[in-house]
């Protein structure tokens, strides 16, 4: 049997996507916190499973073999492929995995930059200009929001790791100070994916318009 350790900071969307895809799907994992204000991840035992510095770091043993992957979308592929044996999280169908590869796009991308910097500004007091991410944030949104109409999904009829990883970054929103209220379709869609068997909240901060 496989067994798994998540590298992981409480606060991290990018450590939550994995986490949170772990549990859809069934796979039982040590979960290890990596104190970033304390540079743990900046040492050369962590080094050696990242050369970036960055979390989350996944570790398995399996069949014998000893994996470390770093990268939340890599991970997410590495377990869509490997321990998904029904292809729902990353299907064989070329046109669908092509879809969902331009959705992880969009995660690392418009809504990291968006959404992700704007909470990285209130949360931290990152140095970001935090009307631009803003900006960036309800673009995206409103890109989504109308791709969305209709869909449950982000691609195909049930959800895939293009949802897991655009939820984390898009549901902590407020904590940027970016309102969903004008994003219904959004809204119904991350509800969807709370519902999904498995799923674990991620840690909610007081900041933006979370604060009171």
């Amino acid at each position: 049997m496989a067994t798994f350790k998540l590298y992981r900071h409480a606060v991290s969307g990018h450590s939550h996507r994995v986490q949170v895809f772990l549990s859809l799907l069934g796979l039982d994992t040590q979960i290890i916190d990596v104190n970033l204000a304390k540079g743990e991840h900046k040492t050369q035992q962590y080094l050696q499973k990242n050369i970036f510095s960055q979390v989350p770091v996944l570790e398995i043993q399996d069949e014998g073999k000893d994996i470390t992957l770093a990268d939340s979308n890599a991970i997410l592929v590495y377990l869509g492929r490997r321990y998904d044996s029904s292809r729902q999280w990353l299907p064989e169908d070329l046109d669908k995995a092509v879809e969902i590869q331009r959705f992880l796009s969009i995660a690392a991308g418009k809504v990291l930059y968006g959404a992700g910097n704007a909470r990285l500004v209130n949360l931290f007091g990152a140095p970001l200009d935090h009307e631009y991410a803003k900006n960036i944030a309800n673009g995206i949104f409103t890109q989504i929001e109308n791709h969305l109409e209709g869909k449950d999904w982000l691609v195909g009829d049930h959800a895939t790791i293009a949802d897991v990883a655009n939820y984390t970054y898009i549901s902590l929103a407020p904590e940027g100070g970016i309102s969903l209220e004008n994003y219904p379709n959004i809204q119904n869609w991350l509800k969807r994916f709370e519902s999904l068997e498995g799923f674990v909240a991620m840690k909610s901060s007081p900041v933006g318009l979370n604060a009171h």
